[in-house]
């Protein structure tokens, strides 16, 4: 492996050495953040589902870390490190996953169903496809607003398949809203393989039913998808309409930590942790002499230490009263009660 003094190769365009190493901090806090998750799940401080995105982090960051300030993205659950980018902080994912009474939901929905749209990310609806017509409705208001900001939202393959992604792919591909489609192409659909639930092998050849322009991209090459995904948004924010973004990869774990993997063979995970994005990015990092070995250690330890920090700092926050439950769910009737309120 290139100890970084050996050639120096230009960057990317649109990236600098100072974003390159920056990108590596999101890839190593989303995987570490991860790990710490898993352990808690271990000793049942996790109060639900965990969902990791193992193999995945690659193309959440890179395609979050293309947008500007006043985009707003729509994460799914394998989508921790756009968050991340995005400007969640750690600790109020912890918060989040172990139920904590000071979480972004106080208690409520759990892993990364939440919301900061300040930041610029809203939190998912379970249904999959479902928020590619709530993305298309944010993309709508942006273009009523001639506001030039963009819309990015994330599913699965499986999704693909549904009503939802048809009518809102449809809707945003008439309207020209700026608005980027990415698929996740990471060969299951839960546990069923894609080729049993869709018959198109490249799934951004769906893009061609809508009249939009469908990419694949290697999702586990860092720098390529963020290329992609920088050209997709720069093309919605100029008003040239939706880009479908098919990005391969793979998750290494199951479905969710209670997921034994067994349908899923040990030979093609294996296959795929050769591909592993983060190592891929490093070695690249190294070998164009972008970065130095001893830059990656430090960001390494100063991820470990803000991780710590956020463990420390939530483990032993409350858990919601029950009564709190019942907070927001009704409504207080205003003084002046619209005609469709309806009063029980």
């Amino acid at each position: 492996m290139a100890t970084g003094a050996a050639r120096s190769a230009a960057p990317p365009a649109g990236l600098s050495r100072d974003d390159l190493l920056k990108i590596y901090y999101y890839l190593r806090l989303t995987r570490s953040l991860e790990e710490r998750l898993v352990n808690l799940y271990r000793q049942t401080k996790v109060i639900g589902g965990l969902y990791r995105s193992l193999g995945q982090e690659g193309e959440s960051v890179a395609s979050a870390y293309a947008l500007r300030d006043g985009d707003i993205l729509s994460p799914l659950i394998r989508n921790l490190g756009a968050m991340l980018v995005r400007g969640a902080k750690p600790v109020e994912v912890l918060r989040q996953y172990m139920a904590k009474a000071t979480g972004p939901t106080a208690g409520r929905e759990m892993n990364v169903h939440f919301n900061d749209l300040r930041l610029g990310y809203l939190g998912q609806i379970s249904h999959l496809g479902d928020m590619v017509p709530v993305m298309s409705g944010m993309a709508l208001s942006f273009k009523m607003r001639k506001e030039r900001r963009v819309g990015l939202v994330y599913l699965g393959d499986g999704a693909t398949s549904t009503g939802a992604f048809h009518e809102g792919l449809n809707f945003a591909a008439v309207q020209r809203l700026p608005l980027v489609v990415i698929v996740e192409h990471n060969g299951y659909a839960y546990s069923t393989p894609t080729s049993q639930q869709t018959a198109v092998a490249r799934l951004a050849d769906k893009a061609k039913a809508y009249g939009i322009p469908g990419v694949t991209v290697d999702g586990n090459d860092v720098l390529a998808t963020y290329e992609v995904a920088r050209e997709a948004i720069e093309r919605a924010r100029n008003g040239s309409g939706v880009t479908l973004i098919e990005a391969v990869t793979y998750r290494r774990a199951g479905h969710a930590e209670h997921d034994d993997q067994r349908y899923q063979p040990k030979d093609e995970i294996a296959e795929w942790e050769r591909r592993d994005p983060v190592t891929r990015y490093v070695d690249r990092l190294l070998a164009d002499g972008w970065a130095r070995q001893r830059e990656l250690t430090d960001i390494d330890q100063r991820v470990i230490s803000q991780l710590d920090q956020a463990v420390a700092e939530c483990e032993n926050d409350p858990l919601p009263d029950g009564a709190s439950a019942l907070a927001s769910v009704y409504r207080t009737p205003s003084s002046a009660e619209p005609l469709w309120y309806r009063r029980v």
